[in-house]
C-alpha cells in the first residue's frame, strides 16, 4: 500500500486516537509514530502521556526547524516540508505562519507551534465527523457527495472520488482519522466550510441596528451565488422582525428624545401616550423608512467589506478577529455614509404629531426647504464613532462565546444548535448596544433637533455636557429598556424568518 512520506511523523506528532487532550476519536487507521499498537478508540494513559506527546511534537518541530534557530519562519516550513513529502505554496505557508503567530515576530517558536497544531487538529477533527455521515469512521465518495451538496455545491461521484484519492494513501477509496489528519495537519485549511456554514451572525440576526461586522462566506457559497440567497434571507428577516418590534422601537426614540428628570416617561406611560395622541397606527410611525433601509445598507456595505477585504487578505483566505473588525467597521462607515440621510427621515418619521407629514417624501422636502441639505447629516459624527465599539465588542463577545463553545462542547459537530446559537447572538449584540448606547442616545436628540434659523447649532460635545449637567450618567442610557426588551423577540423572529425564506429561496439547511 502507498504510504506518505510524511506519515511517520506528521500523524505521529498527536495521539494515535486523534487526540491532542485523550479524547477518543473512531478510526479505522491504527496509529503510526506512537510505536506499536493502538487503534482508535478510548486511548489508554500510557498513549497519552505528555512526556510521549512533548517528544513528538519536538521531534517534528526539530525537523522543521531547519537553521536550527529555535523558531520556524517560512523558509523554514517550505524546506521542511518539502523534506517530509508535503509541499506547499508560500500563500500556504504563510497562513500557517500567520495562524499560529501570537506575538506578530513573523515566526513561530515552539510553543504557537504546539498551539497551532493542537488548535488545528481540534477543527479537523469537527470537519471530519461532519462529513462522516455514516458514523463508522471513514468518509467514502457518497459522503463527499452528499457534505458538499448540504454546502450548495454539487458534484459528480467520479469527482468525489478524485478528492479522496489525493488523501487516499493505502488504496481502500476511503479516508480514515489519520489519513484525513496526514493530509490536512499542516495544510492552513482556516476557512472551514462546518464551522462557516453553521455560525452565521449578521445574516440572522436584526435587533434593529445594522451596524455588525458582515459574515464571511464559504468560496462554495461565492461560486454557487449562495451568498446573495443569504443575504436576501437576512434582509427579509430584518423586514419583518423590524415591523414586529416597531412599537418598542419607536418607544425607544420618544425617550431618548423627551424623557427627562421633570419627563419622567415609563413604558406603560409612552405607549398610552402615542395610542391617545394617533391611534394604534401610530406605533408604527418610521417603520417604513427603518425597512426599506435594510437593502442598500446591507448591499453596500457587503461590497465594500469585499472590496476592503482584498487590500488586507485574499478572497480565499479568512481573516483574523483584528482584521475583519477592520474591514467590517470600515464597510459599515462607507454604508452608512450613503444611507444617512435615510437614518435621519426615520428619526423624523418617528417623531412626528398627527397630521405633520403626509408620507416620507413630503418628511424630506419639510426638511429639505426649511433647514437645508445639512440637516439629513445631522448627528453622522456620533453615529461613526458608534460603529466602533458596536461592531467591535460585539463581533468579539460572539467569537469568544463561538470558540469557547467549540473548545469545551463540540464533539461530534460544529452545529451548535439553535438555542446556542440564538444566545450567542442575543448576548453579544446585546453587549455591543450597551457599549454604543450615550453615542446612539446624541445622534437621535440631534437628528430629532429641528434647525431653527438664527439659532446656535447644537454640537456632539455640548450635548454630551448639557445631558451629563442636567440628568446625569444616567440620562445618557434614556430609552435602554424598551431597547433590550425588543432584542430577544427581533432575534427569535429574524431567526426563524431567515430559516423559512432560506427553505423558498432554495439554500440547504442542516
Amino acid at each position: 500500500a502507498r504510504r506518505s512520506l510524511a506519515s511517520p511523523v506528521v500523524s505521529g506528532v498527536l495521539c494515535p486516537c486523534g487526540s491532542s487532550h485523550g479524547s477518543a476519536v473512531e478510526s479505522g487507521g491504527g496509529g503510526v509514530g506512537g510505536g506499536g499498537g493502538g487503534s482508535a478508540g478510548s486511548c489508554g494513559r500510557s498513549l497519552c502521556e505528555a512526556s510521549e506527546q512533548d517528544r513528538r511534537l519536538r521531534a517534528l518541530f526539530q525537523k522543521l526547524d531547519v537553521n536550527r534557530d529555535g523558531a520556524l519562519c517560512i523558509h523554514d516550513l517550505a524546506v521542511g516540508l518539502g523534506r517530509l513529502g508535503l509541499h506547499r505554496t508560500e500563500l500556504d505557508l504563510r497562513k500557517i505562519v500567520k495562524a499560529g503567530d501570537k506575538d506578530l515576530d513573523g515566526q513561530l517558536d515552539f510553543e504557537e507551534f504546539v498551539h497551532y497544531l493542537q488548535d488545528h487538529e481540534k477543527k479537523l477533527r469537527l470537519v471530519f465527523k461532519s462529513l462522516d455521515k455514516k458514523n463508522d469512521g471513514r468518509i467514502d465518495a457518497q459522503e463527499i457527495v452528499q457534505s458538499l451538496r448540504d454546502l450548495g455545491v454539487k458534484i459528480s461521484e467520479q469527482q468525489a472520488e478524485k478528492i479522496l484519492k489525493s488523501m487516499d494513501k493505502n488504496g481502500t477509496m476511503t479516508i480514515d482519522w489519520n489519513e484525513w489528519r496526514d493530509y490536512h495537519l499542516l495544510h492552513p485549511v482556516e476557512n472551514i466550510p462546518e464551522i462557516i456554514l453553521y455560525w452565521k451572525h449578521s445574516t440572522i440576526f436584526d435587533v434593529g441596528e445594522n451596524l455588525t461586522v458582515p459574515d464571511e462566506f464559504t468560496v462554495e457559497e461565492r461560486q454557487t451565488g449562495m451568498w446573495w440567497r443569504h443575504l436576501v434571507a437576512g434582509g427579509g428577516a430584518g423586514a419583518v422582525s423590524r415591523t414586529c418590534t416597531a412599537p418598542l422601537d419607536r418607544l425607544k426614540v420618544l425617550m431618548q428624545v423627551h424623557a427627562s428628570r421633570s419627563n419622567n416617561m415609563c413604558i406603560i406611560g409612552g405607549f398610552t401616550q402615542m395610542i391617545r395622541e394617533g391611534g394604534p397606527r401610530s406605533l408604527w410611525r418610521g417603520n417604513g423608512i427603518n425597512v426599506l433601509k435594510i437593502a442598500p445598507e446591507s448591499a453596500i456595505k457587503f461590497m465594500a467589506y469585499e472590496q476592503i477585504k482584498r487590500f488586507i487578505g485574499t478572497d480565499q483566505e479568512m481573516l483574523r478577529i483584528h482584521e475583519r473588525l477592520l474591514a467590517g467597521s470600515l464597510a459599515g462607515a462607507i454604508a452608512q455614509s450613503s444611507i444617512y440621510p435615510m437614518e435621519v427621515l426615520k428619526t423624523r418619521m418617528a417623531l412626528r404629531k398627527t397630521g405633520q407629514y403626509s408620507g416620507m417624501l413630503d418628511c424630506a422636502k419639510n426638511i429639505l426647504a426649511k433647514e437645508g441639505m445639512a440637516a439629513f447629516y445631522k448627528g453622522y459624527i456620533p453615529n461613526m464613532l458608534g460603529i466602533i465599539p458596536y461592531a467591535g465588542i460585539d463581533l468579539a463577545v460572539y467569537e469568544t462565546l463561538k470558540n469557547t463553545w467549540l473548545q469545551r462542547y463540540a464533539v461530534n459537530s460544529a452545529d451548535p444548535g439553535v438555542f446556542v446559537l440564538l444566545a450567542c447572538g442575543t448576548i453579544s449584540s446585546t453587549c455591543g448596544q450597551l457599549a454604543s448606547y450615550p453615542l446612539a442616545l446624541v445622534r437621535t436628540r440631534m437628528q430629532a433637533q429641528a434647525s431653527v434659523e438664527g439659532a446656535p447649532e447644537v454640537t456632539m460635545r455640548g450635548l454630551f455636557k448639557h445631558i451629563l449637567k442636567t440628568e446625569g450618567a444616567f440620562g445618557l442610557y434614556r430609552g435602554l429598556a424598551p431597547n433590550f426588551m425588543k432584542v430577544i423577540p427581533a432575534v427569535s423572529i429574524s431567526y426563524v424568518v431567515y430559516e423559512n425564506l432560506k427553505m423558498t429561496l432554495g439554500v440547504d439547511s442542516r
